[in-house]
């Protein structure tokens, strides 16, 4: 921020002239976010009322036919003889009928904004201007300006020709800025240019004065170059666009004037939130860091939950007499188990040695089923 005590006064010749003590208001705090929302709700109250005709598209005869006829109930044209005889009316999906939702000229246009919000967002704005980094960030060309915020001598304001303008600019090397914007003279995109607003262009410098001796007449023709009077200073002149950091060319008079319209005589100038910014800097600070706690630099590892319905050692924490039924109920049901193998192998030892025997029996069968020997003697 510019905090310095003294800027240059600069004579129009361009040489330095004395100096002159930096307003306090230029020292308030920055706040883009509060500058963004006071430009776009004061840039609404400019804006003038529009609406569509009230008869458009209902400028003709027409009424729906009901129902029973299988047709939509849109308002139908009456008449004969022409195609347009039974085509739909007045309705926004009809072919020549009215939009939806006509506009009306009773919209909410303009937007109250809280008088401390505006005088902060001019006190920012103000702030910014006097920062080179903003000024040049913004598009601004200031590299060959000596001095930011550009204080000029009080005889500025008795220029009345703008050749002599263009002479007192060059001199402290502002006319790049002017030419900056000249050249970014552009015919506008879209149907503005047929409704008086043909030509875009950039903002050049803006001219603060304390009282007009005729620096309004020499200034005003040259492109991009405002004017305004320190008395009426516009948020939408110091931060066009919402943005912050617009190049001022200072009457010194005007300057010194801060004096008297900021601070204790006049308008309050905001307050920083924090006196220093730098948080990085607070928290490391050694009076942060003595009453802090150490880093925690390795993380605690947390074991896995165990299901005591599956896992016998989580069931044994919660309920030891009933992990001890569990075992023993494992351990039964392993001896049956086993009882059971073995009772299967005497079985199919059994049934094994059965099966030697099994090819006698057979060829017996066989040998005592033959009717026909057995009665071969006269049985």
């Amino acid at each position: 921020m510019a905090a310095r005590p003294l800027v240059s006064v600069f004579s129009l010749t361009g040489d330095k002239a004395g100096e002159t003590t930096l307003p306090e208001v230029m020292t308030a705090p920055m706040r883009p976010d509060i500058v963004q929302f006071v430009h776009t709700n004061m840039a609404k109250n400019n804006r003038q009322a529009y609406a569509v005709s009230p008869w458009a598209g209902k400028q003709v005869s027409a009424s729906s036919w009901g129902t029973g006829r299988a047709v939509a109930r849109i308002p139908r044209v009456g008449g004969g003889g022409t195609s347009r005889s039974g085509q739909g009316a007045f309705g926004n999906m009809c072919r020549g009928g009215r939009m939806f939702a006509p506009t009306k000229t009773w919209r909410k246009w303009h937007r109250k904004i809280n008088g401390t919000q505006r005088r902060y967002a001019v006190a920012s704005a103000l702030a910014a201007s006097a920062v080179p980094a903003l000024v040049m960030a913004r598009g601004h060309k200031v590299d060959d300006v000596p001095e930011i915020p550009l204080v000029m001598d009080s005889s500025i304001e008795s220029a009345k020709k703008t050749s002599a303008a263009k002479d007192i600019l060059a001199a402290v090397g502002a006319l790049a800025d002017v030419e900056k914007a000249a050249d970014s003279k552009k015919i506008r995109a879209g149907k503005g240019k047929a409704r008086g607003r043909k030509y875009t262009l950039r903002r050049g410098p803006l001219v603060i004065y304390k009282n007009n001796d005729g620096v309004e007449q020499a200034f005003r023709n040259l492109p991009g170059v405002e004017l305004c009077c320190v008395d009426r200073l516009n948020l939408l002149q110091l931060a066009p666009g919402g943005h912050m950091g617009r190049f001022c060319v200072w009457s010194q008079a005007a300057l010194d004037a801060l004096n008297e319209i900021y601070g204790s005589e006049g308008k309050k100038i905001p307050e920083d939130i924090m006196a220093n910014a730098d948080l990085a800097r607070i928290i490391n600070s050694d009076e942060i860091q003595s009453v802090l706690n150490p880093a925690k630099r390795a993380n605690k590892k947390y074991l896995r939950k165990k299901n005591p319905l599956k896992n016998i050692k989580a069931l044994a924490k919660l309920d030891p007499y009933a992990a001890a039924a569990r075992e023993s109920e494992q351990r039964a049901e392993a001896a049956r188990k086993d009882q059971k193998a073995a009772l299967l192998k005497k079985k199919r030892d059994v049934a094994k040695s059965k099966k030697q025997y099994k090819a006698q029996g057979k060829a017996f069968y066989e040998q005592v089923s033959q009717q026909g020997d057995v009665c071969a003697d006269g049985f």
